[in-house]
C-alpha cells in the first residue's frame, strides 16, 4: 500500500469513527427528510427582507474555520453558497459536540437566523443543527482566497470520471449543464410553436440506416436475431411523414462505433426533423433562426472559438460544394472522373489511399481542406450524389448533384440537411449502389432497408429533412472545446 493510499485509508477510517460516535449519541446520520424554506441564493438576494429571520436550509460542507467555542463554515447547495456561523454558548454542548464530528463533504440541514458578519457577508446563525448525511470518502481539495480557487479538482479525465466531484467542485460545470437543458426547451419551443410533433422512435432497430456510420450490435435473446443500436432515427422519421404526420421531429440519443475526439462520442444527441412541402432552401431558413432564436434566449451574439471571433447574429454564408472544393484547390473539379480527382490531390500534396473511393476521396477533400477554414456560420450546399444516398438530385437537372446542405460554424460541422429522396426507384437504385460499395468494403455504406423502400413505394410527399448535432451546439453557445464537457458521462476507455 502506497503512502497516499495509506493516507486515504487512515481518513476514511477517521470519518467512519465519527459516524460511530453520532450513532452513539443517538443521531441518525441518513435521515429520511428534511425540508428547507429557503436556498442560499434566495436568503443573499433578499437579505433586506430577511435579515433577523427564520429560515431552514440545506447543503453541503465546503469549507470550514474552526475557533475554539464558535466556528464558521459554508455549505452549497444547488443555487450557490452561503456561510454559516455556529456559537457553543447559543446551541449547547451536545450541538456543539455533533457539529464537531462533521467534515467538508456532509451534508447538513440549517436551522437559524439571517444576519451580516462585521464585514458584510451575509451569513446564517444556527439555532438548530441537523445531520442528514455523513460523507465517508473525502472531497478533493479546494482551497479559496478572496475569491480566487487554488488546487482545483482540474485533471480532466479525473473529472470526467467523476462527473459528482466535478459538479460539487467547480461551479461552472452545473452552469454549463444548466444552459444545456435551456438550449434544448428553446429548440423544443421553436419546434412546437412551428407546429412540428415530437415523437419517439426506435433505438433498437433491425436495420440500422439514415447516416453512412458503423453501428453497435445487438443480440435479442427471444427473437434469436441480431439487432443494431440506431446510428439515426431518419428513417423511421421519414415513415411517419408517409403515414400523414407533416412535421414531426425526434430529439434522439444516436450510437456510432467509430473513433473518438474532442468533437465526436460514441453515443450523442441528435435533433433530427423532417417537414413535408418544404425544400432545404426552407430549412436553411429554419435552422438559422432557431440557432439564433436559441443563442437569443442564453444572451449570446457572438463567441470566441479557437480564438476567432465568431458572429451568429447576422445571415449565415452560403456556397456550393464544388465550388468551396475549387476555391480551395484553385482549380475546378466539379466535372473530373476519379483518376483526374486523384492527379489534382496528389499535386496538393494529398495523400490518396489506395482503397479509397471517389465519394471517400471527395468527402475527405472537403472534411480536411475545406472544413477548418469555414469560421463563420456558412452552409455548403448542393452537394454531389455519390456522398449522398438519401437526397433529391438537384432541380437544375444535374444529375450529379443533389439539394444537401451542411451547416458549418468555428470549423465544425453542425447541420446536415437535404431535399429529401421520395422518388422509390431511385432510392432503390442509390441502396444498392451503396451496398456495392459495401462488398467492397466500405463497413459505413449504407444497407439497404427494405421496410423503408416498402413504404416510400406508398408514397411520401416533397419533404425536406435537417439533423443536428445537439452536443456540438452546446458546445458552440456554451464555449467548450471538447465533447467530453458538454456531456455529463462521456465514454471513457477502462482504468
Amino acid at each position: 500500500m502506497t503512502e497516499e493510499q495509506k493516507s486515504f485509508k487512515q481518513i476514511v477510517d477517521f470519518r467512519k469513527e465519527k459516524l460511530e460516535k453520532l450513532i452513539a449519541k443517538g443521531v441518525n446520520p441518513y435521515p429520511a427528510l428534511f425540508k428547507p424554506t429557503h436556498k442560499s441564493s434566495d436568503i443573499i438576494s433578499t437579505f433586506d427582507s430577511l435579515e433577523n429571520c427564520s429560515v431552514k436550509l440545506a447543503g453541503r460542507i465546503i469549507s470550514i474555520r474552526k475557533m475554539g467555542k464558535a466556528s464558521f463554515f459554508n455549505i452549497q447547495d444547488s443555487s450557490g453558497k452561503i456561510q454559516i456561523f455556529i456559537k457553543k454558548d447559543e446551541v449547547g454542548d451536545s450541538e456543539y459536540e455533533i457539529f464537531q464530528l462533521m467534515d467538508i463533504g456532509d451534508i447538513v440541514g440549517i436551522e437559524g437566523i439571517v444576519f451580516k458578519t462585521k464585514v458584510g457577508e451575509v451569513s446564517v446563525k444556527i439555532v438548530k443543527l441537523s445531520v442528514l448525511c455523513k460523507a465517508i470518502r473525502p472531497l478533493p481539495i479546494v482551497k479559496e482566497k478572496e475569491d480566487e480557487v487554488f488546487d482545483a479538482f482540474s485533471g480532466k479525465e479525473l473529472r470526467y470520471r467523476n462527473r459528482h466531484l466535478d459538479l460539487i467542485v467547480n461551479s461552472d460545470v452545473k452552469e454549463t449543464f444548466i444552459k444545456r437543458s435551456q438550449i434544448i426547451k428553446s429548440i423544443r419551443s421553436f419546434l412546437d410553436d412551428m407546429g412540428f410533433l415530437e415523437v419517439e422512435t426506435p433505438v433498437l432497430q433491425p436495420i440500422y440506416g439514415g447516416a453512412n456510420a458503423k453501428p453497435f450490435t445487438t443480440h435479442h435473446n427471444a427473437l434469436d436475431q441480431k439487432f443494431y443500436l440506431r446510428i439515426a432515427d431518419e428513417l423511421y422519421l421519414k415513415r411517419l411523414i408517409i403515414g400523414g404526420i407533416d412535421r414531426v421531429y425526434e430529439i434522439a440519443k444516436d450510437f456510432r462505433n467509430e473513433g473518438m475526439d474532442r468533437n465526436h462520442n460514441p453515443e450523442f444527441t441528435m435533433l433530427e426533423f423532417y417537414w413535408a412541402y418544404a425544400d432545404y432552401e426552407d430549412n436553411m431558413n429554419l435552422v438559422e433562426k432557431m440557432i439564433q432564436t436559441t443563442a437569443k434566449t442564453l444572451g449570446v451574439k457572438s463567441l470566441k472559438w479557437n480564438n476567432e471571433d465568431i458572429d451568429i447574429s447576422n445571415k449565415f454564408n452560403r456556397i456550393s460544394f464544388f465550388d468551396a472544393l475549387s476555391e480551395s484547390l484553385r482549380e475546378d473539379i466539379s466535372n473530373l472522373d476519379f483518376d483526374g480527382l486523384k492527379k489534382v490531390c496528389l499535386k496538393n500534396g494529398f495523400k490518396v489511399e489506395p482503397e479509397e473511393t471517389y465519394s471517400q476521396l471527395l468527402d475527405r477533400l472537403m472534411s480536411e481542406h475545406v472544413e477548418p477554414k469555414l469560421i463563420q456560420p456558412t452552409f455548403i450546399i448542393d452537394y454531389p450524389t455519390v456522398i449522398s444516398p438519401l437526397a433529391k438530385k438537384h432541380r437544375n437537372g444535374n444529375p450529379n448533384i443533389v439539394e444537401r446542405f451542411e451547416l458549418f460554424i468555428g470549423g465544425a460541422e453542425f447541420a446536415n440537411a437535404f431535399t429529401e429522396l421520395n422518388d422509390p426507384l431511385d432510392q432503390r437504385e442509390r441502396f444498392e449502389s451503396q451496398q456495392k460499395l459495401a462488398i467492397e468494403g466500405d463497413d459505413e455504406a449504407h444497407p439497404v432497408d427494405e421496410n423503408f423502400l416498402q413504404a416510400i413505394e406508398c408514397g411520401m410527399p416533397p419533404t425536406g429533412g435537417v439533423g443536428i448535432g445537439i452536443d456540438r451546439l452546446v458546445m458552440l453557445l456554451t464555449e467548450n472545446r471538447s465533447i467530453k464537457d458538454v456531456i455529463l458521462f462521456p465514454a471513457m476507455k477502462n482504468e
